[in-house]
Formats: C-alpha cells, structure tokens, sequence
C-alpha cells in the first residue's frame, strides 16, 4: 500500500487534467451513498464534525468486473483549531481494490480534498462561466483559496484575481503566494464594491451571514460558492439566489447539506424545479448550462464522494 503525502498529490495532478478526470467521472457515474454527517461535541461546549464519504466504481455502468476502486475519506472540521494555527479541515483517503478490497493507497486527505473541490468549482465554470470572463473574486484567504484561483484560471482567461479576507493580512499572504507563481492576484479593498466588479465570485467560507449580495452582481457573473457545508451555513443571500440561474453538485447532497440551498428552498424563494441542473447533467449533456451573456448564473458545491475517488484514483495511478 502506497502513502502518499501532500507533495506527492501536488506531483501526480495538474489542474486542466483534473477538470478533465472529474469531467469523465461525472458522465460516466459512481455508487456514492449521501455522506455520514456526525456531529461531535467536546465537554468545553465546542464541537467538531466527523464527515465520512464513501465511493465506489459502479461495475454496472461501467460494463466491467475487474479494475474498479472503492474509496472512503474521513474528514474532521474543526474550527477553532484556527486559533492555534492549524486547518480548520483535516482528513485521509483510503482507496481499496475495488474487487478484492485490498488496501491500494492512504492519500493525504486535505491536499486532495483542495485539489477536487476546486477542480469540481473549475469543471462547473466551464459550463456555467462566460467563456471571456477575465476578472476573479475569492472571499475567504484559507487553504483553499489559492487551489480557486488556479482551477478557474485553468478554464477561463483571467487577467485579475482579488482576494478578500475579513483579516487583511490572510489576504496578503494568499495574493503574494499567487503572484510568486506567476498569477495576477492583489488583495481586494471593499467587498461590496468587489462583488460588483467580477466576472467570477469564488467564496470560500464557513459563514452563517451572506457575504455575497446578489443584488450587487453585475450581470454575466458566475457564483461559485464551496464553504457552507451544513444547513446553518451560507454564504449568498436571498437576491444571489432570485437573480440567478442555480446548479449544484449533486442534488441529493445540496438539497439537504447547503444552507445556500436548504434555506432558500425552505423559504418557498427558491423552487425545486429552479435547480436547473447539477454536474451529473451538465457533463452528460442532459441539461444546458449559461445560455447567454447576460444571466447570472450560481453553483452551490458540498463536495461529492465520486470527486474525491476520481482524483485518488488519478493520484494513484500517477504513482504506483
């Protein structure tokens, strides 16, 4: 069995072949059961959450009996690690013989989790993005961040990249590691003004309160919010929702993790039928996505249990 470290993720995937590998994945299709949602609570009143994400190949769809994969990643979100210097999101990925069930890989399980969840983000602007959009927004400066900023620019032209954190000097921190790499990223000054200006409004964050206005975006914008995870969480208003076209991940995951979907729904704001489509459909073709310049458009991602096992599987094979 292979164990294999962030570096080593870092390695085995480029940005524009994992949209690709998630692309495939998506049309093609896996077993991928709703996530375990297990809340842990600590005798000083705080509390974290066990995640569990299981995957495996579907032999079925695929006509197959031999080459597949099982996958199951084990993540915990705490959030006050913050305060003392460490991810607020830790975790590992085991992927098996999807046959046999022999042990393959034990995957670091936050650089993969970075690296899918932005590339699942990327995978949804390249359906849902105006294809000249040039100018990119992500609010929240955490680990995830830089991956946002690499994956869209890996699908659209962008010529800038603001990056706007509650704490400005997190911002600094993510925009200088970006231009170090070549990209065009600054830190952004005002968020509301911020929000009118881009092409692409990335948010990264585990809010309760909206920081995304909708009544500020410019027509032509895209939303691509991936922090909320729970109910209570959200990160767009009620106008973000009212003036945009919506699409998710998954239907299953959304309609009952996402509080940018759970609360409008529950509010009569947002109708189930308005959830035009999610990735499944997208990459099959079945649904269409930004139908012209002007709309906007908002994809809402919990993450996916077939993201994390395409990109195991990439890794993997990148390695063995």
């Amino acid at each position: 069995m292979l164990t294999i470290s962030a570096a080593e993720v870092d390695s085995a995937l480029t940005f524009p072949g994992l949209v690709e590998t998630l692309r495939t994945a998506f049309r093609d299709g896996a077993v991928q059961p709703v996530r375990h949602h297990h809340g842990v609570e600590r005798p000083d009143g705080a509390a974290s959450t066990l995640l569990l994400m299981p995957a495996w190949t579907d032999f079925n769809a695929a006509g197959t009996s031999a080459g597949g994969h099982i996958g199951v990643k084990i993540v915990t979100v705490s959030p006050d690690n913050n305060a003392i210097g460490k991810p607020a999101v830790m975790g590992l990925y085991l992927l098996l013989d999807g046959v046999t069930g022999e042990p393959e890989a034990l995957i670091d399980g936050q650089r993969l989790t970075q690296w899918r969840t932005a590339c699942a983000s990327a995978l949804a602007a390249s359906y849902l993005a105006r294809q000249d959009a040039s100018s990119l927004l992500v609010i929240g400066a955490g680990a995830l961040s830089p991956f946002l900023a690499k994956a869209h620019s890996a699908v659209r032209p962008i010529k800038s990249i603001r990056i706007w954190n509650r704490t400005q000097a997190n911002a600094e921190k993510v925009a200088a590691a970006l231009r170090a790499e070549g990209l065009p990223a600054n830190v952004a000054g005002d968020l509301d003004a911020e929000l009118g200006e881009a092409d692409i409004v990335a948010s990264a964050t585990i809010s309760n309160t909206p920081l995304v206005k909708g009544a500020l975006l410019k027509p032509g914008a895209h939303v691509d919010l991936v922090g909320g995870f729970t109910p209570a969480m959200r990160e767009s208003d009620d106008d973000a929702i009212s003036r945009a076209r919506v699409f998710v991940d998954t239907r299953a995951g959304a309609t009952k993790e996402a509080g940018d979907i759970v609360q409008p729904l529950a509010s009569g704001i947002l109708k189930p039928e308005a959830i035009i489509a999610d990735l499944h459909e997208l990459a099959r073709g079945e649904k269409q996505g930004r139908q012209s310049d002007g709309e906007i458009t908002l994809f809402k991602s919990v993450g996916a249990a077939l993201e994390d096992l395409a990109a195991g599987i990439a890794v993997y094979k990148a390695l063995r």
